[in-house]
C-alpha cells in the first residue's frame, strides 16, 4: 500500500492546478478519494461531524446487496442444469452464474461511470458516489440473458436523462436503476416482458441443449397455469427462474434488515410497501373474480420483484418522500399499485418497477400536501392558544 501511495503521490501534482492534466483532476479526485481517504480537514468554526458520509452510505448499500446477488448467481446455474437434466454441486451452479453475471457488472459500471466522468469533467464537479449501487442494481434487476449492449445503451440513457439533466447525484426525479430498467422494457420488449428468459450456453463434457427458455412464475401466473408454481419454500428461499436480484425473499428480507438497523433505508417505507401490497392483495383474495385475484397474499409477496423493490427501490432516499408521514403514504400506494397491476395488466406481471416509478413523481407532491396539513394544524393549534389566553 506504501509503493501504491507513493505512486499517488508523485503523479498528483500532474492534475493539480498549472498541471498538465488538470483539466481532468475531478477524475483524477474520484479515483483517489475512492483508493484513500480525502486529506481535507476542518481548522475552524462549527461543523456538523457524522461517522456517516456518502461513500460509507454507498459501501453499506452494497454490503446489503450481497445476499440477493449470490443467491441469484447460484440460482442462474442451478435453473440451467435443472432444466437440462443435471444435478449440479452448489459450486458448480455458482460458477456458471459468476460466468454469466461478470460480464454485466463490469459493462454496467463502464457506461455508466463513463458518463458520470465526462460530465464531472465538462461542468467542473466532483464524481459523486451514487452509481456504485446504481451500477449493481442495474445488473440485478434484469434477467441473465439480457445483451451487454443492452445494458450500456440503458445505463448511458438512465444516467444522462434520468440524472445528469438535473444537475447529478441528490438532483434526480426518478430512480436511475429502474429508468434503465424501464428503457430496455419500452424499448426491447421481448427481453423484459416477463414471460421466458432463455440460456444459450453449451458446456463441455455435457450432452446440452444450445438454449433454455423458463417461463418465470410471474408468467405462469398471467397464463392461468397456477399448479405449475414453484413451491413456497422454492419461492422463498430463490430456487425459481426470475431476474439475477429478484428471486430470493430470504436473501433481500437479509439485506433489508441490515439497512433497516444501519438506518440506511428508511423502515417506513419498506413496511408501508408491505402493508399497501397485503391490503390490495387481501382485497383481490375476497373479489375472486379470476384465478389472477385469488393468488394467496404471501404468494404475491415474494412472486418476483415486490420484496427487491420495497427494500431497495423504493427507499431510494433522493426519489422517494421525504417527511415521515408522506413516506408511510408513499410506501403504501407503491404496495398497493404493484398488486394493482400485476392484477389488472397481464401485459406488465411485475407491476413494481412502474408502481415505483410513478410514485417518485408524486413524492414530492405527497411531502407537500403532508407539510400544509401540519401548518394548518399548528396555526390552528396557535389560534385556539390565542383564544384561551
Amino acid at each position: 500500500m506504501r509503493f501504491i501511495k507513493n505512486l499517488r503521490n508523485r503523479i498528483r501534482p500532474h492534475f493539480g492546478d498549472g498541471g498538465k492534466y488538470s483539466r481532468f483532476h475531478r477524475a483524477w479526485e474520484a479515483f483517489d478519494t475512492f483508493l484513500f481517504v480525502p486529506e481535507n480537514t476542518t481548522f475552524k468554526g462549527s461543523h456538523i461531524r457524522d461517522a456517516i458520509d456518502l461513500k460509507r452510505t454507498m459501501v453499506y448499500v452494497i454490503i446489503s446487496l450481497i445476499p440477493p446477488m449470490l443467491v441469484g448467481i447460484w440460482n442462474i446455474g442451478q435453473q440451467y442444469y435443472q432444466a437440462v437434466g443435471i444435478d449440479p454441486s452448489i459450486q458448480e451452479a455458482f460458477y456458471f452464474g459468476l460466468i454469466l453475471i461478470l460480464p454485466m457488472i463490469v459493462v454496467s459500471y463502464a457506461s455508466g461511470l463513463l458518463i458520470e466522468f465526462i460530465f464531472a469533467i465538462i461542468h467542473d464537479k466532483e464524481v459523486n458516489e451514487g452509481f456504485l449501487v446504481t451500477g449493481l442494481l442495474v445488473v440485478l434487476i434484469l434477467p441473465p440473458t439480457v445483451p451487454l449492449w443492452m445494458i450500456a445503451a440503458a445505463n448511458i440513457f438512465a444516467v444522462m436523462i434520468g440524472k445528469e439533466v438535473f444537475g447529478g447525484t441528490g438532483m434526480n426525479v426518478v430512480n436511475p436503476a429502474l429508468l434503465s430498467r424501464a428503457f430496455i422494457l419500452f424499448g426491447y420488449p421481448a427481453y423484459l416482458s416477463g414471460e421466458i428468459y432463455t440460456y444459450t450456453k453449451v458446456q463441455e463434457g455435457h450432452q446440452l441443449v444450445d438454449g433454455y427458455s423458463g417461463a418465470t412464475p410471474l408468467s405462469l401466473v398471467a397464463e392461468g397455469q397456477m399448479e405449475s408454481l414453484p413451491s413456497d419454500i422454492n419461492m422463498f428461499i430463490g430456487n425459481m427462474p426470475g431476474v439475477i436480484g429478484e428471486t430470493s425473499f430470504a436473501a433481500i428480507m437479509l439485506g433489508g434488515l441490515f439497512l433497516a438497523i444501519t438506518g440506511v433505508a428508511s423502515l417506513r417505507i419498506m413496511l408501508s410497501v408491505f402493508i399497501g401490497g397485503i391490503f390490495m392483495a387481501g382485497l383481490f383474495n375476497i373479489i375472486a373474480l379470476n384465478e389472477y385475484m385469488t393468488i394467496p397474499i404471501h404468494q404475491h409477496l415474494i412472486l418476483g420483484g415486490f420484496a427487491f423493490g420495497a427494500v431497495y427501490m423504493a427507499t431510494d432516499p433522493v426519489s422517494s418522500a421525504q417527511t415521515n408521514t408522506g413516506k408511510y403514504i408513499y410506501g403504501f400506494l407503491i404496495g398497493l399499485l404493484t398488486i394493482l397491476i400485476r392484477v389488472l395488466n397481464p401485459g406488465f406481471p411485475g407491476g413494481v418497477m412502474l408502481a415505483i416509478l410513478l410514485m417518485n413523481v408524486f413524492a414530492p407532491l405527497i411531502d407537500h400536501y403532508v407539510i400544509e396539513a401540519n401548518i394548518r394544524r399548528r396555526m390552528k393549534r396557535l389560534k385556539l392558544n390565542k383564544q384561551k389566553l
